[in-house]
């Protein structure tokens, strides 16, 4: 086996581990990336596109925001709609805006800057496990190309997902997960077509959910929602079209431009927290410790929350004279933001979807639509969760 040893093992290069790295790298931080996909899927992968300020903030302190602020849109606000009525929630209420701009450029930006400062990420890995993480002399294993290695180090940061391995080995006697699965899933296609508003709409149709997102102004992302189990292989283009065109308000329907799929997906809607997210010397962050339905936009800002704040740790640890408060409370801190991430979540999911065939359920989302239209409270409560709550203060 071969052994080496830096300081920080970050387990995962999606956008919390590769956030995580650079915010590192910038402060002098040893470490080493290492990820179970190839560079080029890590790249191509299409998520989210909305990041709250705090989110902003991160990428520019970790210095990758030159192509965001060159390229990215200002969202100053997002329409609810259901059938021919609406109200704009107006982030100008509590004096925020969220941002445009596509998971798939941040992850670019990311991992471009950290091959020009040289940053080590170790691809397609197979058998990461995490040892002695409740010892003072943590110890990362793998196998790459039929060989095995060993990284010695002091802190391990798991950033690989609900599934990867840092969740895993939490140990089950300390490790507590609150999960609820909705009934239904996205599905979702991405194409090279205008959207059909400026405003991002969230949309209550009779028949379940709908949605257009904007990546550019000529690259939209539109959902709707499926029952849990829908297969990707019953829908095309040409079927998924139809069926939105059928669910959009009257309004909006001349807007729709249609064309050729560049990515369809489904994925189910489902809530999953972990608590804690620290044990001994191994820190979760992002999906390693929740998941929330995309509703929110918040899956991706949580993420980044997590690398950001467990970046403040490892500073103070290392520039402080092994100072671990901050470290100490990550996990307390983390998830006093995750909470109300995922209630924001929930609430919007329960909101805006067909919940089931009682008719009880449509009438209270039609009376709670009526009476966010009516009151500036409400609206002013949707624009500050939507705009992102901070971990502290």
């Amino acid at each position: 086996m071969e052994t080496s040893r830096t300081q920080v093992v970050i387990i995962g290069a999606g956008p919390a581990g590769l956030l995580l790295g650079q915010l590192l790298l910038n402060q002098g931080i040893d470490h080493v990336i290492l990820e179970l996909r190839s560079a080029d899927y890590v790249r191509g992968r299409v998520r989210a596109g909305v990041l709250e300020m705090p989110t902003l903030e991160a990428l520019r302190e970790a210095r990758v925001s030159e192509r965001l602020d060159r390229e990215s849109m200002r969202m100053p606000g997002f329409n609810l709609m259901w059938g021919e009525d609406s109200v704009h929630i107006d982030f100008a209420l509590v004096n925020k805006y969220a941002t445009v701009y596509g998971q798939t450029k941040i992850t670019r930006d990311l991992m471009d800057a950290r091959q020009a400062a040289g940053g080590v990420t170790h691809y397609e890995i197979s058998n990461t496990q995490p040892h002695d993480f409740d010892t003072a002399h943590p110890w990362v294993s793998y196998e790459k190309d039929g060989r095995q290695f060993r990284i010695d180090c002091d802190f391990i940061a798991g950033c690989d997902g609900h599934h990867g391995a840092t969740h895993k080995a939490a140990p089950a006697s300390q490790i507590t997960t609150y999960d609820y699965a909705f009934p239904f899933g996205w599905l979702a296609m991405l194409a090279d077509v205008p959207p059909i508003s400026e405003q991002v709409a969230w949309m209550n149709h009779p028949d379940g959910f709908l949605m257009c997102s904007l990546r550019s102004k000529t690259r939209s992302r539109y959902y709707f929602q499926v029952p849990r189990g829908e297969e990707l292989k019953n829908w095309d283009a040409d079927r998924f079209w139809k069926e939105y065109r059928r669910r959009l308000p009257p309004s909006l329907v001349d807007n729709l431009v249609t064309g050729p799929a560049l990515e369809m997906s489904i994925t189910p809607l489902s809530s999953s927290v972990s608590t804690p997210m620290r044990f001994g010397r191994m820190f979760l962050a992002g999906d390693a410790a929740h998941v929330v339905p995309p509703t929110g936009a918040k899956g991706l800002n949580m993420a980044m929350a997590d690398a950001k704040l467990l970046f403040e740790g490892l500073k103070q640890y290392y520039g402080d004279k092994q100072n671990s408060t901050l470290l100490d409370t990550y996990s307390d801190d983390a998830l006093a933001r995750v909470w109300k991430a995922v209630r924001f979540s929930w609430w919007m999911t329960n909101l805006t979807h067909k919940l089931s065939d009682n008719p009880f359920n449509r009438k209270m989302q039609l009376a709670e639509l009526e009476y966010i239209s009516q009151s500036v409270a409400a609206q002013t409560t949707i624009a500050e969760n939507f705009c992102g709550l901070r971990s502290r203060g």
